[in-house]
């Protein structure tokens, strides 16, 4: 008697002549080719399903075996299901019977898999397994597959977490394995230890230790760089599995060092998080986000070999938070002007300050300002700006002498870290040395032991030898190089120098070889912030310095401001200039006395000229029997109707008058120039050129130069041509 298979005992009343015409599907799922290799039984099971096709009536040769489309990665993730291949590959007005060992996996989602039965009942196609043989036109067959199709998405949903929880656990426990970074390997045991290679420990060490103490990632790297530190790294796959392979440094290694808690010996697990809408198609790495510390599934700081304390972990976290470019960071120093750079604070609204810069004949001169208001929340104008070279001036007298007393210490200090960064390198170069010592011995050895009758094996292996000793003979004379330019210990001559600049700090300050970057570093190691504060309109500020450690100290400075009546003693100097004109004295001795009593003027310049002291004069209404240049002498070349002096037009428009030449040099105005001394400017401008002027100061500054998102590509030519003639 012949035992029958389930399927054997299914009735063929559902197979029709119609849908044997048609092919045989049969799928076979495989996640991986590795699986492929390793797990034989879906291969075994495709000739059975192929022996219950024909129990059905259909040939061998209408049969079709598909499978997923694994891809180059091999990986599931991006491999096409059955049902997707059915529907572009093959068409389902071609299938009769789909053939499978489970049918709901032929879809991995219910979305999938009543599409599946829908296309399946409109071209008249059957499904089939080892239970039976289902036609989805069939009201009871399509409720079966149905509760099939939920079942088995119920079943991969609870074995997913099962396997989860299973890890879960085991990492609680610190028992799973995870990804070890530089400097680690794994034992066959199971256990994490350190690199047993010296080298590999001592340029791990030299990574953290250098980031301690240039603070950012770039100066690191470029320190490697320069000095030729090379990182050792574990091959994690191939034919090389396990061997140290030596590469050149590069960002993003870095800062998975300084972000990786295991080199603080914490146990971590679930620090990323998969965000499904930020996956990319056909990229199953993609889409993982890093979540924050008390977010870690699991946390056990203490069970692994580490290299740095908890604390230097935590420390060297908050400087890359710090050294990032954001309003609410300080950010790295960089190599601009500006000395307080992320560290000065609006002393109204307690946000940041940013960092302008003015183009000179001389260069560029900073300038602090806090607009946060005007663009967050339209405010009508910014909180306040000033000019940095005086902020700057001020706070560096405080730092360096704040370093006066430490003068001494600084020598000392200095003279050590140089030796200690010449030790740390000639330690590496020792090992280099040795290693290449030991790759020679090794090329000898294997040499000398090959028989002399295999020529073929002893050529090459001479070969070998031969670049060994090459390579280590490229490699002493590059250190004897690098010795002679740098010994491993400090001259006498060496030591002298460090001790004399560091006794002269503000020598060393000045200094043409101290550059910008190193100044804001010195800066930034003694002062946590700075709040400035502007007294209403006038020149001084209020400045609050908060030094390392929380201590506080506050003085006052002045800034440059645009007109004589924003100084806070104008009222005084008005005074003393009505009393001065009373008794007789001409502007030139105005001007020397005010000078040599305190004032001066509001662009911060050392003296008050007789020019400017006759103008604020006749602005008082003290008028000088000396021509001045606002008064119009007798000449023919005088304004005209409709032309003003340009003080006069100033006055008029409530501008400064630097402003108005600015708008002359630019030809936003009808300007013409006196032929004879004193040549003095004449500005043409009827009623209507006088309202536009004024609806042009009153627009904000930029605006004519400024590149709007509404306008299209060339319009950018098109505001230059407008602000070289406004009439256009």
């Amino acid at each position: 008697m012949t035992a029958l298979m389930p399927w054997e005992q299914v009735s063929r009343s559902k197979v029709t002549d119609r849908a044997i015409a048609r092919l045989a599907v049969i799928y076979i799922r495989q996640s991986s080719r590795q699986q492929v290799l390793d797990h034989q039984e879906s291969t075994r099971l495709q000739y059975a399903l192929v022996d219950r096709a024909v129990a059905l009536g259909w040939s061998a040769d209408r049969v079709m075996v598909i499978d997923e489309d694994l891809g180059k990665s091999g990986s599931s993730a991006v491999a096409r299901t059955g049902f997707q291949r059915l529907v572009t590959e093959i068409g389902m007005d071609h299938v009769g019977l789909v053939l499978g060992i489970e049918m709901s996996r032929l879809a991995r989602a219910g979305r999938d898999w009543y599409q599946l039965m829908e296309l399946c009942a409109i071209s008249g196609a059957l499904l089939a397994d080892t239970d039976g043989v289902y036609d989805p036109g069939e009201y009871n067959d399509r409720l079966l597959l149905g509760l099939k199709g939920t079942l088995a998405e119920a079943e991969l949903h609870l074995i997913k977490q099962r396997m989860q929880a299973g890890r879960l656990n085991k990492a609680r426990r610190g028992e799973l394995a995870v990804p070890l970074p530089i400097g680690y390997l794994r034992r066959p045991s199971g256990e994490a230890v350190l690199d047993p290679d010296e080298q590999v420990q001592t340029v791990v060490r030299l990574v953290f230790a250098k980031f301690a103490e240039l603070t950012t990632l770039h100066a690191v790297l470029r320190w490697l760089v320069d000095h030729g530190v090379e990182l050792g790294v574990r091959l994690r796959g191939g034919p090389d599995k396990g061997e140290l392979e030596w590469r050149r440094p590069n960002r993003m290694t870095l800062q998975c060092m300084l972000h990786s808690p295991v080199y603080a010996g914490i146990y971590a697990y679930g620090r990323r998080r998969v965000e499904a809408r930020r996956q990319q198609p056909g990229r199953p790495s993609t889409g993982r986000v890093v979540r924050a510390e008390d977010d870690w599934l699991v946390f056990i700081p203490g069970i692994l070999p580490a290299y740095i304390t908890e604390d230097h972990y935590r420390a060297n976290l908050a400087q890359l938070a710090a050294n990032a470019s954001r309003s609410d960071a300080r950010g790295s120093p960089r190599a601009g002007s500006a000395l307080l750079s992320g560290l000065a604070r609006c002393g109204l609204c307690g946000r940041r300050m940013a960092v302008g810069y003015h183009v000179r004949e001389r260069g560029t001169v900073p300038e602090y300002r806090c607009a946060r208001l005007a663009g967050d929340y339209g405010a009508a104008a910014p909180c306040q700006s000033l000019s940095g070279a005086c902020i700057d001036a001020f706070v560096t007298a405080a730092v360096l002498q704040a370093l006066a007393p430490a003068a001494i210490e600084v020598s000392l200090r200095a003279a050590e870290q140089v030796q200690a960064d010449r030790a740390a390198l000639e330690q590496i170069w020792a090992q280099r040395l040795e290693r290449a010592a030991i790759t020679v011995d090794r090329a000898r050895r294997c040499y000398r032991l090959a028989e002399p009758e295999n020529r073929l094996v002893v050529r090459q292996l001479e070969k070998d030898w031969e670049q060994a000793l090459a390579d280590q003979q490229h490699l002493t004379e590059e250190h004897d190089r690098v010795l002679a330019a740098r010994p491993r210990i400090l001259t006498d001559a060496e030591r002298h120098t460090i001790a004399t600049l560091a006794q002269d700090i503000p020598g060393l300050w000045t200094a043409p070889t101290t550059t910008d970057k190193d100044r804001k570093q010195i800066v930034r190691a003694l002062v946590e912030d700075i709040t400035l504060t502007v007294l209403g309109t006038s020149e001084r500020v209020t400045v609050t310095i908060t030094w390392a450690g929380g201590r506080t100290s506050s003085g006052e400075s002045v800034r440059p401001v645009a007109r004589l009546d924003q100084l806070s003693y104008y009222p005084q100097l008005v005074e003393r200039l009505r009393a001065l004109h009373a008794a007789g004295r001409t502007p030139t001795q105005i001007a020397r006395q005010v000078d040599a009593e305190g004032f001066r003027p509001p662009k911060r310049n050392e003296h008050f000229g007789p020019a400017g002291i006759g103008n604020l004069l006749r602005r008082l209404g003290c008028h000088t029997t000396t021509p001045q240049p606002d008064q119009a002498p007798t000449s023919p070349d005088a304004p005209g109707e409709h032309e003003w002096w340009l003080a006069d037009l100033a006055r008029a428009l409530d501008m400064p008058a630097i402003t108005l030449y600015t708008w002359i040099q630019r030809d936003w105005v009808t300007s013409r120039r006196q032929a004879e001394p004193p040549r003095r400017w004449i500005i043409k401008a009827d009623p209507d050129d006088l309202a536009e002027l004024r609806e042009r100061r009153n627009r904000p500054h930029g605006y004519y130069t400024r590149l709007r998102w509404t306008d299209p590509p060339e319009a950018e030519r098109d505001n230059q041509v407008h602000a070289a003639n406004p009439h256009i």
